[in-house]
């Protein structure tokens, strides 16, 4: 099971992607998660002792120049196209409780040097891991799906876009939907976040229309308080959870 999630910036993306990769650790399945997204803070999200300390790989330039064959940062010059990555996972992910995770970082752009070194070892990185042994791996990205390219998109099982019951979030989810498609990716499903009623839960499924819902996370004020203190989230209410578990399980079914 190999699944990107997006959307627009306080949806509860985070939550919603550690939700998730709690939830597959604790049926015994091995996760892999990926913070793709620059404002990174899905290590906090998921518990992780220390998540500042995690150091993101667009940072680790010995390794990066050890692949590539460039200092990153240093303008000019040539590198390797496809350097080695298949050990990077093994060597670098950060282990809590079940889940391992990889901390991209962000490749800094304009007046820095160039920065191409570390743009292709997170491109090589990302489309490796997405076509490699992984029993769940979960992507939490920034809203769109720039780190996503024709070579990752046929790894990938599953493009959930979270959305609030808002116009502008389910616009964020359409315009993403032909994006998807255009490199190929053929599964995609909008998960519902922070709905306060049945009416709320209804206009959404209106506005993100053809797109299907696969599921619609309630408001919980304690998952909101969670992301204000930057702790793992733990619901109040037994219906997030119930909904979690029926997305993993809709997930899986049409996954087969």
């Amino acid at each position: 099971m190999r699944i990107a999630i997006t959307g627009k910036g306080g949806v509860g993306k985070t939550t919603i992607c550690a939700l998730l990769a709690t939830a597959f650790a604790k049926t015994g399945h091995r996760v892999l998660a990926i913070d793709a997204d620059p404002n990174a803070t899905l290590a906090s999200c998921l518990g992780f002792p220390s998540p500042d300390s995690i150091v993101p790989l667009s940072e680790m330039t010995e390794l990066i120049e050890e692949r590539t064959g460039a200092k990153p940062g240093t303008p000019g010059g040539f590198f390797k196209l496809n350097p080695r990555v298949e050990d990077i996972a093994d060597k670098f992910a950060a282990k809590h409780e079940g889940i391992a995770l990889l901390r991209m970082g962000e490749v800094k752009k304009g007046g820095s040097g160039c920065y191409c070194a570390e743009s292709v070892f997170l491109k090589n990185l990302i489309s490796h891991l997405f076509v490699s042994e992984q029993d769940v791996l979960i992507m939490d990205m920034e809203a769109g799906i720039e780190h996503l390219g024709r070579g990752t998109a046929s790894g990938v099982d599953w493009l959930l876009m979270i959305a609030e019951p808002t116009r502008q979030s389910a616009e964020t989810a359409k315009r993403i939907q032909p994006l998807a498609a255009d490199i190929g990716i053929t599964r995609v499903g909008v998960i519902g976040s922070k709905s306060r009623s049945d009416q709320e839960t209804e206009f959404l499924e209106r506005s993100v229309a053809p797109l299907p819902v696969l599921g619609v996370i309630p408001y919980d004020e304690a998952l909101r308080l969670a992301e204000i203190e930057g702790r793992p989230p733990q619901a109040s209410l037994p219906a997030v959870n119930e909904a979690i578990e029926k997305i993993i399980a809709h997930l899986m079914e049409e996954t087969g």
